[in-house]
């Protein structure tokens, strides 16, 4: 919940956003491209054990205590509740030495491009996109993403970031706003300073962090980054 109460989704659940297919940077052993899929609650109940992998790896995350201001457990209705109030996205690492097309739209589902594998083996990251206020100022989403550790370092969180810019106009977005981008989060900052988000602003001592070299706690100011939308809402009003 928000300082606002609840917020309600933007725009009407309708059927899900095209899959995206995003080639990436590889060796020979590595897979060469990423599938990003659209999901809500309803549809991600249907797939056999994924939200309770995606459960786990946020709860990690919050314990880390970097990244997300949360604190304490992360049960599967806290994280339901706060992750699928409205959209997420979840990107699905290809299979090594294949690519199905080019980079765009393709016709898939999530459950076709995991295949036999299992959740840990195939999720290159996910993230929620939510209305950031309610109301009357429900056209300004928010974002939170997550890479597993395990999939790090592999160029998927700027797949993630690259998705979101795509993904958040279709659903009706004009603009996004991210509150909490820490001040000592540099590859977050690198990413949205790439495509353009704007920095709003900061908030000093914003976040009580965990410190990395495990030695305690640490205050650190929090950066807030916009971008508009407006022009890609235009673009995509025009092709209808």
């Amino acid at each position: 919940m928000s300082a606002y109460g609840p917020i309600n989704r933007a725009v009407s659940e309708g059927k899900p956003l095209p899959t995206k297919l995003w080639a990436i940077d590889s060796t020979l052993t590595q897979p060469n491209y990423v599938t990003t899929h659209h999901l809500t609650i309803s549809s991600a109940l249907r797939l056999e054990g994924l939200l309770d992998y995606l459960c786990a790896i946020f709860a990690q995350e919050v314990d880390d205590g970097f990244t997300y201001p949360q604190e304490g457990p992360i049960d599967r209705a806290t994280f339901d509740g706060y992750f699928f109030a409205a959209d997420v996205i979840v990107a699905i690492v290809g299979e090594i030495g294949q690519r199905e097309g080019k980079e765009g739209d393709i016709e898939t589902d999530i459950a076709t491009v995991q295949g036999l594998r299992p959740w840990h083996e195939c999720i290159a990251g996910f993230y929620y996109i939510k209305p950031n206020y309610p109301g009357r100022s429900s056209h300004i989403c928010n974002a939170g993403f997550v890479v597993p550790p395990a999939q790090r370092s592999k160029g998927y969180g700027s797949i993630l970031a690259k998705s979101f810019v795509k993904y958040a106009p279709a659903l009706g977005y004009q603009g996004s706003v991210f509150n909490l981008v820490y001040a000592n989060n540099h590859a977050s900052i690198k990413l949205w300073e790439r495509l353009n988000f704007t920095k709003a602003g900061i908030i000093p001592r914003a976040g009580r962090l965990k410190r990395r070299d495990g030695q305690g706690e640490e205050y650190v100011d929090a950066i807030i980054y916009y971008k508009s939308f407006v022009d890609e809402c235009r673009v995509l009003s025009a092709e209808l």
